[in-house]
């Protein structure tokens, strides 16, 4: 190179000191800042690839946040359903016990039934003080609305479960294809009813879905005595006895597979055709005879042409994010009228919605309908649970039979109810909550390697900057003796 006054060394050594400066000033800015990109010129497809995974990340964890408020409601939920479900239990003992009249004094029932009065109202200020957020769980609050159902004497006790996120009412027809069934039986012919009786003692086991009982006839009893006594035992059997022109026939008091009624015979048996003749008659046509368990019919149904579940009147549907269960009338259900279909609409409206996901379609629509003592039982030809009340149709005083059915299908709705939500919590929120943190750490660790300094790297970088500087700057000083030189020659 020619020695001249322009001194092309100084000014190449300065463009290196810059570059060198330059990139000690980044690597100090992502050393400080912990980012590796801090201004879209350090890396445009790294700052664009993690702009994306930085909105995912943070619609993952607001969801998340979401799912875990929803997992702490339905828990603040459960508790509650806890305590009624004690409380129920606590009733069912008291109604069972004073089901045994036998050995109770009349003031021992009245006990047991200020006892079930107390647990009522128990239940009652559970459902109104239960609440999250400020927002009550138990009260309907929750209820996902209906129409076409308060009026509709073909079917009651609607509860629905979850719905869809269409924006439509979906308009359901029920049809009836085959009727349900008393669990029925024959228990004496009695073809004479109004000289036919009981001849000897005779001494019969009657057992139906509530339990067994044992009876005693004495000799001599007319068809409405043996009735009425074998109806003394039905809030233990849940058996009935039905007064005909030539016979007495045993119903079960609910419908379907689940109910049945069977006699064993332990002794006597003897009914004589006609009032009067010796115990030893031989006609055994009349006579008391053992009875096989015999069991109930289910209802047959369709909804919109699809087949649904029954248990005697008792029908669950499921069907495209379309789950309910409701009671059919005794009268539509078991095929006495002329009507076979009826119908009702699930609307677009009502019941407590989740988003699980970090989209809208992800949503959820569960309903959680009332627990007040009003809206518990009622199916399968049972009393509201409020009616066992003092005073109500079903108290211990009135129909203590009737209260133990009430009773055990309370303590089924309440387990039905929370088992759906229960099933929620541990099906759907659960395992969204899981996915959603799997989701959270993956982007993060990806929006990371994009976004993130890597420490070492960059400090390898400084003292590889530094070096290159301080070089930079006493490679200039000699540049700089380079016109001292030109001076020497003149």
């Amino acid at each position: 190179m020619a020695l001249t006054v322009t001194n092309i060394n100084t000014m190449s050594l300065l463009n290196i000191l810059n570059r060198n400066t330059i990139n000690q000033s980044n690597t100090l800015k992502q050393l400080s800042t912990g980012r590796r990109i801090n201004a879209g010129k350090d890396d445009p497809a790294g700052l664009i690839a993690f702009s994306k995974l930085n909105d995912e990340l943070t619609a993952v964890e607001a969801s998340l946040t979401n799912n875990q408020r929803t997992d702490s409601m339905l828990t603040v939920a459960d508790s509650a359903f806890t305590e009624v479900s004690n409380l129920l239990g606590q009733i069912e003992t008291l109604v069972v016990a004073s089901t045994n009249t036998a050995n109770l004094t009349a003031s021992e029932i009245a006990a047991n039934q200020s006892q079930i009065d107390d647990a009522l109202t128990a239940i009652d200020r559970i459902v109104n003080t239960t609440n999250f957020a400020g927002k009550k769980l138990l009260d309907g609050t929750f209820t996902i609305q209906t129409a076409g159902v308060a009026t509709n004497s073909n079917m009651s006790n609607l509860r629905v479960f979850s719905r869809t996120q269409a924006t439509t009412d979906t308009a359901l027809t029920v049809t009836r294809v085959t009727s349900a069934q008393l669990a029925t039986g024959t228990f004496a012919a009695f073809t004479g009813a109004a000289t036919t009786r009981t001849s000897g003692s005779t001494e019969v086991v009657i057992t139906g879905t509530l339990g067994a009982a044992t009876v005693t006839l004495a000799s001599s009893l007319t068809q409405a005595q043996v009735v009425t006594q074998i109806n003394t035992a039905k809030a233990q059997t849940g058996v009935s006895a039905i007064q005909n022109a030539t016979n007495i026939s045993l119903n079960s008091t609910t419908y379907g597979t689940d109910a049945y009624v069977s006699v064993q015979l332990l002794s006597g048996g003897k009914v004589n055709s006609s009032y009067g003749t010796a115990t030893t008659d031989a006609s055994t046509a009349n006579d008391v005879a053992a009875l096989a368990k015999t069991a109930g019919t289910d209802a047959a149904v369709t909804i919109n042409g699809q087949n649904a579940s029954a248990d005697g009147l008792d029908v669950v549907y499921s069907a495209s994010g379309l789950s309910l269960s409701f009671t059919l009338g005794s009268d539509f259900g078991k095929g006495n009228t002329a009507a076979t279909s009826t119908a009702f609409t699930v609307q677009a409206s009502g019941g407590a919605t989740f988003q699980l996901g970090t989209t809208s379609a992800s949503r959820q629509t569960i309903g959680i309908d009332s627990l007040a003592t009003y809206n518990l039982a009622g199916g399968n030809a049972t009393a509201r649970l409020s009616q066992i009340k003092s005073g109500g149709t079903a108290d211990l005083d009135s129909d203590v039979a009737g209260a133990l059915s009430t009773i055990r299908e309370a303590i089924s709705d309440v387990a039905s109810i929370r088992g759906r939500i229960g099933g929620f919590q541990k099906y759907q929120v659960t395992p969204a909550i899981n996915s959603l943190q799997a989701a959270q750490t993956g982007l993060t660790e990806a929006a990371s390697v994009i976004m993130d300094t890597d420490f070492a790297v960059a400090t390898a970088k400084l003292n590889r900057e530094q070096v290159l500087i301080q070089s930079s700057i006493a490679l200039l000083g000699v540049a700089n003796q380079q016109a001292s030189q030109i001076l020497s020659l003149l």
